[in-house]
């Protein structure tokens, strides 16, 4: 335990030394903000009795966002964190979309498990979340079937169970080292199109499945094909692959197509890939996640799977 507490000390300390935060706006309730563009925004809401705080970033002169994604933090890690991590403030730049990074409680979320003090305290994150995006929804005047989520390990178990728990806000996920509990519910309301990646030497989520031992404690959860498999059924997918095909040095992208209401499930195979973020650079020391990948850059990969999945 001490070599793992020892890493994610490492691993916040080289996140946090890039950017500063260029202004904050604090929301009182879901209260309005003000609708100026800029590199990062703090903010916060008011929800179950809680003051919950999230990063905002809006692409300068974008009057008309093509899009809302909701970017979730690995166990340990925040949403400023997260968003230097994965770079996405530049991908929303280029495409025109709102990317919104909330902070968990604990530095982590209340994905189902039972392994992080969110689930332990009872906390409601899915409304948390839902509760954000309908009200930046409203606030920014996006299309409400183009909100999407992604995520990295605790944050990719996040996005799974938001689109099990809010099918009808979410119309696309691309969790990223992070699956499901494997008690956890999943009956979504409607079908939701999934961009799932993996890597098969992942220290941390383990690529089988099975007992899984993280920042909160030890849960069971779904192995990575079980996952991909499970929500290939729920949308009524294909048995048999439309695409399997190299998608990078290691990487096998497994697609199935076409599913129910226009949807598709992805499966991003990295063979030999650790407990990253594709196209990140190494920020923690590989014996303890594993290699980092540069096959492919799953930010870029994401927003272009999201964007083709609009309802």
């Amino acid at each position: 335990m001490a070599k793992r507490l020892g890493w994610r000390s490492w691993f916040l300390r080289r996140l946090s030394v890039t950017t500063a935060v260029s202004c904050a706006v604090m929301c009182s309730g879901l209260g309005e903000a003000t609708a100026e563009a800029s590199p990062f925004r703090t903010a916060q809401i008011d929800f179950g009795g809680l003051v919950r705080t999230y990063e905002l970033h809006i692409p300068a002169g974008v009057q008309h966002p093509s899009g809302l994604v909701v970017n979730l933090h690995a166990a340990g890690a925040t949403g400023h964190q997260q968003a230097m991590l994965t770079h996405y403030d530049s991908v929303a730049d280029a495409h025109g979309f709102v990317a919104v990074y909330p902070d968990g409680i604990d530095l982590s979320w209340a994905d189902g498990r039972g392994a992080a003090q969110p689930d332990r305290q009872g906390i409601d994150d899915v409304g948390f979340i839902a509760a954000l995006v309908d009200n930046l929804v409203a606030q920014y005047g996006i299309d409400p079937g183009r909100v999407y989520a992604t995520g990295l390990s605790a944050g990719g178990f996040m996005a799974n169970r938001l689109a099990c728990d809010r099918a009808d806000m979410f119309a696309a996920i691309a969790p990223v080292a992070g699956t499901l509990g494997a008690n956890v519910p999943c009956n979504p309301a409607r079908p939701v199109a999934v961009m799932a990646t993996y890597g098969t030497a992942d220290p941390i989520v383990p690529f089988g499945g099975g007992a899984m031992f993280g920042r909160g404690g030890s849960s069971d959860i779904l192995s990575a094909p079980a996952m991909v498999d499970r929500w290939r059924q729920l949308d009524r997918c294909p048995g048999v692959p439309s695409e399997d095909a190299p998608a990078g040095p290691g990487t096998q992208r497994v697609a199935y197509s076409p599913c129910a209401a226009g949807t598709s499930v992805v499966f991003m195979r990295v063979d030999g890939g650790g407990h990253v973020w594709p196209g990140a650079p190494q920020v923690l020391p590989p014996e303890a996640v594993g290699p980092a990948t540069l096959a492919f850059d799953a930010s870029e990969a994401s927003w272009q799977f999201f964007n083709s999945h609009a309802r």
